[in-house]
């Protein structure tokens, strides 16, 4: 069984999501577990303080270390320890693969404008980011890397066969789906769809991964450079 808890000043936050779809059915067939812990219990003033001002100055509300730390040693908390946090490596299927492969799993989520960078130091063991945008907390994204790891787990899924059909599982982009009615509205399935030839379709499917997996590489590499290329403009502009 892998054990996930997450530490939050949200708690609220997960109860409804956990108790729904893919996730809910790994926890009642056994395959997970789930600890939400309430940040604020480790705390010791009488405000259940987890923030502070930022030493040097600056806008924004810092998450204290401590509370983190006494709440991670609570629980006896051991590798991964996830802080999820914009400066983060993305997330990818590799990640939630080797979660799913182990015994448990600790996410930590931040707030307000940042979390004491002792944390990331010296208690986390990785930092992963959904992508390069910033969410209001880590809530949304721990919820995110619960659901992608958990649907791994033996017994999440009703077909299995479904998940190893997914992007991104050991390939890359996955080919277009599509189901009933064969023409709607003048768009119609593809022919090799509807003919029944088990090797022409799954020719066509690896053509069309392959494909869409190179269409996608290339999108990102073009808005890659109009950020540089925009980026470089403004420094210009600025000087």
């Amino acid at each position: 069984m892998l054990r996930i808890a997450v530490v939050t000043i949200f708690p609220d936050f997960f109860h409804g999501p956990l108790a729904l779809s893919i996730p809910a059915r790994a926890a009642a067939c056994g395959a997970v577990s789930y600890r939400i812990v309430d940040l604020r219990e480790f705390t010791h003033d009488r405000h259940r303080t987890v923030d502070d001002y930022p030493y040097g100055g600056g806008s924004g509300m810092v998450m204290k270390p401590e509370p983190f730390f006494e709440a991670a040693e609570s629980i006896g908390a051991r590798a991964p320890i996830v802080l999820l946090s914009a400066r983060g490596r993305h997330l990818a299927h590799a990640d939630v693969a080797r979660y799913a492969a182990g015994e448990e799993l600790t996410l930590l989520c931040g707030h307000y404008k940042d979390v004491d960078q002792r944390v990331a130091d010296h208690l986390a063991t990785e930092e992963r980011s959904l992508g390069d945008f910033v969410l209001s907390g880590g809530e949304s994204a721990a919820l995110a890397v619960i659901d992608a790891t958990v649907r791994l787990l033996p017994g999440a899924m009703s077909d299995p066969d479904s998940a190893r059909g997914d992007s991104f599982f050991d390939r890359g982009v996955s080919a277009p789906s599509y189901t009933r009615p064969p023409e709607y509205r003048g768009m119609a399935v593809p022919d090799v769809l509807l003919s029944g030839d088990h090797r022409r379709i799954a020719e066509w499917r690896r053509t069309e991964s392959e494909r869409r997996t190179r269409e996608r590489a290339d999108r990102e590499c073009l808005e890659r450079n109009r950020a540089e290329e925009e980026r470089g403009g403004a420094g210009e502009a600025d000087s």
